[in-house]
Formats: C-alpha cells, structure tokens, sequence
C-alpha cells in the first residue's frame, strides 16, 4: 500500500532567496507497505517547477500498489513525486531485504563527507554576523541574485575569512551582471557559482569568458538535460526532488562524470529523511550541499548525524 501525508518542519530562522522568504518546510512523506516491511521517502514540492503539494500528491496517489522501481521511472516524469516513491522503494528493498541501500545498488560503504551550510540572503550587516558565527564551517553557500549582492558578498568574506565559499545566484543575473561580478567573485576566494542566468537564458554562457566554475542548477533536472549543457557549464547540480530519486540520480552522476562534468550534490529544504538518500550520491562529488536538517527547528526521529562540518551515512532507522 502506498500513503502519503503531509508533514511541516519549522525553520530555525527565516530562510531567503531571491524568489522570496519561508518560515517552515512542507514537504509530503511517502510510506509503502508490502510483505510486513515499510518504507519511506521524502519530497519536496517547487513552485519554481510548476508543483504544489496538492499536484504532487495526486500523481503519487494516481500510481498502481504495487508499482516496482522500474516501472516507477516511466510512469512519472522526473520531479518530487517520483523522488518520494523512488526513495521509498530503495528503503522497502533494502528492509525486505535486510541489507543496506548502497549495498544493493552496488555501491561502496559510504562514509562521511563535508557538507556546505547556506546563509540566508540578508543585509550585509546580518550576513556578516551569520558568516562570522558559521565561519569555522568549511564551507559557506550564499543566496544571492538581487542588485545590490556585492557589498554582502564582501560582508560575508570579511566575517569568515578562511571559509571556502559557494555563492548561488538562483537565476538572479544576467550575461552584464555575471560578467561584471566575475573577476570580485575570484578575488573573493569563490569556489563556484551556481545557475548565475535563467534555465533557458543562458546560451550566453558559451559565449563570455567563465572565469570560475558555473554549475548548472535549475538548467539540470536528470540526464536528458545533459545535452543542452555542453559548453555553457562546467558542473551540475543533482538535486534527488529534480532527477525523481535516487535511480536517476545515479545514473546522472555516472553519466555527467563520464561527460566531463564536475558533480556537486544539493537539496531542498527538507528534514533528515530527504538526505539520507543523497548522501550515497554525494560520494565523491566535488561539492555537498546537504544541509537543509541543519536549517530546521526539529527533525526527523533517527536524523542524520552532522558533526565537524560533515554530514554521516544514514541509520537503517532512519532510511536505507
């Protein structure tokens, strides 16, 4: 049998991009029954993608009891609702199964890796306070995309200076704008920027000099976008709610490594139970940005352990 509920999380503080703000996370927890084992998974629905919680529901609640994993991958597109039911599938196999995720997906122990933490977009002054309270992480992703994003972006670097910095720009500028922020991006110590142009927007991006690594975000949901990122990006973003679960996002991971692609592996804002799938797919990836639990008030029972800037493999209470 196949549920789904709706489940909120409290933020611990107000979370701002430069789409909007949110005090809480909604996100639609999947259970399956079958054979006396059970298992879950987690999604989170994006307006950005055209999902609500309402659409997202009824597509899961549309899908057959006894759907298998392989089936799953044609009869939904990639998005949230197949991500929950992807996920949940892995779970309900490896209890079946009494062994872990990774092992039936042949796939060496996972172990802890470093994980970036987000700062909200904000005033220079407050960002600058986070940074400096933040800044023995090892590394800091910023919210940017608005028109005044430098002087916080010199606000954040002065309040941790030894951090390794992320900046995500959340389709925020254009070709001008990207350009002229480069070189202080550099001189700053930034890492890499994230989906700086629209999806669809950004042919651009062949064309003007990249001085740092641009990693394809909103450009990239699973392995048929592949093709239309040749000489624009030098990274991908695989996000599990964009490639519809762990199936895909494996194969996209194997197939963007193969392609010449640099890896990095994010999340929506969810709890532990969204994570813990990513953080098979986050190993050896070039950056992890798994840090959506550490944004909330409460968790999940079980969650994921994070310690020292890392964030660690799942219990089997937990997932997988």
């Amino acid at each position: 049998m196949i549920s789904v509920r709706a489940d909120v999380f409290r933020l611990a503080q107000v979370f701002t991009i430069s789409r909007g703000s949110r005090t809480e996370a909604r996100v639609l927890t999947v259970q399956i029954a079958r054979d006396g084992h059970e298992g879950r998974g987690e999604c989170v629905p994006y307006a950005r993608y055209g999902e609500t919680l309402e659409s997202v529901r009824a597509q899961i609640e549309s899908l057959p009891e006894r759907i298998s994993r392989a089936a799953l991958q044609a009869a939904l597109p990639a998005g949230a609702a197949r991500n929950a039911v992807d996920c949940a599938l892995w779970d309900l196999e490896a209890k079946a199964a009494g062994q872990r995720a990774w092992i039936l997906a042949g796939l060496p122990d996972p172990v802890p890796q470093i994980t970036a933490y987000t700062l909200s977009l904000d005033s220079p002054a407050a960002m600058q306070a986070a940074a400096a309270k933040n800044a023995h992480r090892p590394i800091l992703k910023i919210k940017l995309g608005t028109p005044d994003d430098m002087p916080r972006l010199e606000a954040v670097r002065a309040g941790a200076p030894r951090a390794r910095i992320i900046v995500d720009a959340n389709e925020g500028w254009d070709a001008e704008i990207y350009t002229d922020l480069a070189p202080h991006l550099l001189r700053l110590g930034v890492a890499l920027v994230e989906q700086p142009l629209p999806a669809g927007a950004d042919e651009i991006l062949a064309e003007i000099e990249r001085p740092l690594p641009v990693c394809a975000d909103e450009s990239c949901h699973d392995r048929g976008s592949l093709a239309g990122l040749a000489g624009k990006y030098d990274m991908v973003n695989i996000k599990l709610d964009k490639t519809g679960g762990l199936t895909e996002a494996l194969a996209l991971r194997d197939l963007a490594h193969a392609q010449g692609y640099g890896v990095m592996v994010g999340c929506m804002v969810g709890s532990s139970l969204a994570m813990a799938p990513a953080v098979l797919v986050a190993q050896g990836a070039g950056i992890v940005d798994l840090d959506g639990p550490l944004l909330l008030a409460e968790d999940r029972e079980n969650p994921l352990r994070y310690e020292a800037g890392k964030v660690y493999p799942p219990d089997a209470a937990l997932w997988g």
